[in-house]
């Protein structure tokens, strides 16, 4: 049986869900849906022996603090918890010489401002060839995240609306305040916000010299991309330095139209995303189709949506039946038995 806690701001879509489930021939007890205090759940779920698994979609610090609860208690558990993480990113896309300005620039709007960045795939830092950043393509860029249309999002017509909540407006107008008043920071697009009817972050877009300033480390979950501008000739330092700058390693695109590029880039960053995008935008994932995870601090990389992901559910029986079994203990080389 299943104890599904879901988030606070997610309740009544978890609500539906269950009725659909239910109403689709779900078995009553299989799933037992119980919004509440995460804490006050999890005081209970991680003391009882019973515990057999966990399967977590959240921030990095929760799901180390479960981890860790987990050992403590490891004495305790009738088997040893098999443990799930889907948690946070910083996720990038990297730009070659090569690249095709109208497909870097739509994989970067795209990639970060959807669903205002509230994505843990999302876009949050981008690695552009200083040829093609003085080029037109900064000022194409800034024009296009400046028209970027915000409101009602039953208004089809608008691109982006409000963040889910008052601590994701308030985390997102700090990091924002900080860029503004850092001077190794140029913000570019956006850096405004509006809490007066919504929370609504205007989509911003930061640049920095500093490859290991905060912009490229921290994640903000919100409509904040970093760009970093690199020299054309240091294409591979800069792979080798973004590789590691940031804890996470969920998703990560590549947009180069030279295929050996993308084949050193592929190699480069083998460790650095879960899901690897070549010439597109890093996020939209398909459940089903295209197995989703990621590793390092991002979690368990277990593929949600794909059947990687349901095997480590299952407890493997192995059965074997004999239908002549052995009467004599002596094998045929000791001159008898069989």
């Amino acid at each position: 049986t299943v104890v599904w806690k879901p988030s606070p701001t997610q309740t009544v879509a978890a609500w539906h869900l269950m009725r659909l489930l239910e109403e689709a021939g779900l078995p009553p007890g299989v799933i037992n849906m119980l919004p509440g205090d995460g804490i006050a759940v999890s005081d209970v779920v991680l003391e009882d022996p019973h515990l057999a698994g966990i399967h977590f979609t959240g921030s990095t610090a929760t799901f180390r603090h479960l981890w860790s609860r987990v050992g403590a208690n490891i004495d305790r558990y009738r088997a040893y918890p098999r443990i799930v993480g889907e948690t946070g990113g910083k996720d990038f896309i990297v730009a070659h010489p090569s690249a095709d300005p109208a497909v870097l620039k739509t994989a970067m709007v795209r990639g970060a401002y959807e669903y205002q960045g509230q994505k843990c795939s999302a876009a949050s830092r981008a690695y552009i060839p200083r040829s093609l950043w003085n080029s037109s393509f900064r000022d194409e860029l800034v024009a296009e995240i400046e028209g970027l249309s915000m409101g009602d999002v039953t208004d089809l017509s608008n691109f982006m609306g409000a963040v889910i909540d008052d601590r994701s407006f308030a985390k997102n107008k700090a990091a924002i305040d900080r860029a503004h008043a850092d001077d190794r920071v140029d913000v570019v697009a956006g850096g405004t916000y509006d809490d007066s009817v919504g929370y609504f972050v205007r989509p911003t877009l930061l640049v920095s010299d500093d490859p290991e300033h905060e912009i490229f480390r921290d994640e903000y979950f919100g409509p904040i991309l970093a760009v970093h501008v690199y020299d054309d000739a240091d294409w591979e330092p800069m792979l080798r330095q973004m590789e590691s700058v940031s804890p996470y390693a969920l998703t990560g695109a590549v947009i180069a139209q030279d295929r050996a590029a993308l084949a050193q880039a592929t190699e480069l960053l083998r460790f650095a995303a879960g899901n690897f995008y070549l010439n597109d935008k890093p996020t939209g994932a398909v459940v089903g189709q295209q197995p989703f995870g990621g590793g390092r601090a991002s979690g368990t990389n277990d593929k949600a949506g794909a059947a990687q992901n349901l095997m480590r559910w299952t407890s493997t029986r192995t059965i074997k039946e004999t239908f002549v079994p052995p009467t004599d203990y002596r094998y045929p080389h000791m001159g008898g038995g069989n």
